[in-house]
């Protein structure tokens, strides 16, 4: 277990809500205790499912990309620089408007666990490790 983190040496995985993450530091791996940063990937075109935390409270920093987030009841453009919070029990799901790549450096406290994630209409989806391009 370490202090650091080397981009190339991530493996990416979807999550429940079909987000390409790259785990950049999680308690199960590095020697970090109460939270989890990763990087999401979404595609142009593609949305991840509305879902929600029971426990975990979310930052989105919105690296590159550019999309529409759905926030509980509310909807709005998200661009570079643009910070989000996402407090536990709050629906949420990202689109990916653009042309490019929408890039998120996401930050859970507690750290990320598919068992927190609920997806609204209640579908159970299984994750599935990606193999990296």
């Amino acid at each position: 277990m370490s202090f650091i983190t080397h981009f190339n040496d991530v493996l990416p995985y979807e999550t429940k809500d079909g987000s390409r993450i790259y785990e950049l530091m999680h308690p199960a791996k590095q020697k970090n205790k109460n939270q989890s940063l990763a990087l999401a990937v979404i595609s142009p075109g593609e949305k991840t499912k509305l879902h929600a935390h029971q426990k975990s409270e979310e930052l989105y920093y919105i690296q590159s990309g550019t999309g529409q987030m759905t926030l509980g009841d509310d909807q709005f453009e998200i661009k570079p620089g643009d910070t989000i919070c996402i407090l536990p029990r709050v629906h949420h799901c990202v689109e990916n408007t653009g042309q490019s790549d929408l890039k998120i450096l996401c930050c859970c406290a507690p750290a990320y666990d598919h068992g927190d994630t609920k997806i609204k209409d209640n579908s159970q989806v299984t994750a599935v490790p990606l193999t990296r391009t």
